[in-house]
């Protein structure tokens, strides 16, 4: 019986650790490539009349940053329920 629930125990994690690096993935991309890397050649379109390499490193990346942080919230809640450790909505 215990060997399930570490099994279950390891299966939650890695499925939160492969969620944490796939939302810091996003944010590294956004924040870095697309503000600091690909900057010149995304600065020849814009997006609410500034350039989008800028609008990126300057906004664009806290936007998604937040977002992803209500994207974290809601997978959790799901992987949460899935392995039965969601915290009792009733404290």
């Amino acid at each position: 019986m215990g060997s399930k629930m570490d099994n279950d125990k390891q299966a939650y994690w890695r499925a939160n650790l492969w969620l944490m690096l796939m939302l810091l993935a996003v944010w590294f991309f956004v924040s870095f490539v697309c503000g600091i890397l690909a900057i010149d050649y995304l600065n020849q379109f814009r997006f609410f009349g500034y350039k989008l390499g800028f609008w990126f490193s300057q906004q664009g990346s806290i936007y998604v940053f937040v977002i992803l942080i209500f994207v974290y919230v809601w997978k959790m809640n799901r992987l949460d329920k899935q392995y039965g450790v969601r915290e009792d909505d009733d404290v």
